[in-house]
């Protein structure tokens, strides 16, 4: 039984109802009830004050037996709306969700080789603004602003480090704030990954990694629904674990990191070197595949070879329940998953399941989305049904 200050009381209670209406999609007061141990009463109270604030809506179902028709309630997905953007190397990708964490808009900025950190503020601060401008109407309008970075972010969300546009120690955050007058969140892309899975797929999940193989390899790390950040929030750079020693120089200054070996551009620049002149799509790769050319087999099992090996340190140093793979050539290549699996045979590796991830590429602008929303709504723990 929760005793304490009674607006803490009161504040818990409203995160716990949320959470359950979240979770089912729509409940009857009744249901919440009992999903959340609270009585009628206080269910009811805190059922008015969202009905109030226009946080929860009431519809009535379909009911074929005799009696009062039950009255479900259920999240106004249309009161406010979340921003999730990833900030890439060549393109700036933005997704709007509602308050249900499904997507209702989706655009893309691509950028040049060089742009300079102004050009990239005032790219973001005006299609934020339009954003605003478009959300309006809704009772809350945009509710939070979270945006994936693809290097290394500091507790305090200062950009320490963004190796593809060279920025050192960028105060984005406070930029953007002054700018907007809104509050920003900056989150590293993987962990964004790693949150996306768990809310939307694994609700179940209480220790999860996500491993994203596209540009690099960056790997989200999720303990008791909570983020593994390390001292300075730099945990998770996994991609720079040397399996190779002496092996391909990495811009990180060491020589053999797994990114050299395992990520998808590793194995795209190889493709490039025995393939020349050659259309280099996912959509070109998989009839390859298909047709069992020999050279684009031996590279995908050589991907599949170093993949493992990191794989095995991972799995060996947290012990995860589950480990999500991010990856289109995985998707694309058949058994890929049995043959990484059939690689683990240590007798001391440890884990419950491997999967490659539904989500894909826009689980970095989901996962930011749902940042938003649990963040608004003060959620402890945030379930959404995915929608695709």
């Amino acid at each position: 039984m929760i005793t304490g200050d009674a607006s803490y009381i009161k504040k818990m209670n409203r995160s716990l109802i949320l959470k359950e209406i979240l979770k089912e999609g729509m409940l009857s007061r009744a249901d919440v009830s009992k999903a959340t141990a609270l009585t009628r009463a206080t269910v009811s109270g805190q059922v008015a004050d969202l009905l109030d604030e226009e946080l929860v809506v009431e519809k009535e179902i379909e009911y074929n037996q005799v009696g009062r028709k039950p009255i479900m309630l259920s999240i106004n997905a249309e009161a406010g709306y979340a921003i999730g953007i990833d900030l890439e190397y060549d393109q700036i990708s933005f997704a709007i969700s509602d308050l249900q964490g499904s997507l209702v808009l989706t655009d893309t900025m691509k950028l040049q080789q060089y742009n300079a950190y102004e050009d990239i503020l005032l790219l973001l601060t005006g299609q934020i603004k339009r954003y605003q401008e478009r959300f309006a109407d809704s009772r809350y309008g945009i509710i939070g602003i979270v945006i994936a970075i693809h290097g290394l972010v500091s507790t305090d969300e200062v950009i320490h480090y963004i190796p593809s546009f060279d920025w050192h120690d960028v105060p984005l955050k406070r930029d953007l704030e002054n700018a907007l007058g809104l509050q920003v969140k900056l989150e590293n892309n993987a962990n964004l990954s790693a949150f996306a899975e768990r809310v939307f797929f694994h609700h179940e999940t209480n220790d999860l990694l996500s491993v994203t193989l596209h540009s690099g390899i960056g790997m989200g790390m999720m303990f008791n629904h909570s983020f593994f950040r390390g001292q300075d929030g730099f945990a998770g750079e996994i991609g720079h674990m040397i399996v190779v020693p002496g092996g391909i120089p990495c811009n990180c200054g060491n020589k053999g990191c797994w990114e050299k070996y395992a990520s998808e551009t590793s194995v795209l620049q190889l493709l490039r070197a025995k393939k020349p002149g050659e259309d280099m799509t996912y959509a070109q790769i998989g009839r390859w595949i298909e047709a069992k050319d020999p050279d684009v087999t031996e590279l995908m099992e050589q991907f599949i070879y170093y993949l493992s090996i990191g794989l095995n340190n991972m799995i060996n140093i947290y012990n995860p329940e589950v480990v999500v793979l991010d990856s289109e050539l995985l998707r694309i290549y058949p058994d890929s998953l049995q043959l990484i699996e059939a690689n683990l045979n240590s007798r001391v590796s440890h884990y419950r399941e491997i999967k490659i991830s539904t989500i894909g590429k826009k689980s970095c602008v989901l996962g930011a989305c749902a940042i938003a929303i649990q963040s608004f709504l003060q959620v402890p723990v945030l379930n959404l049904p995915y929608k695709g």
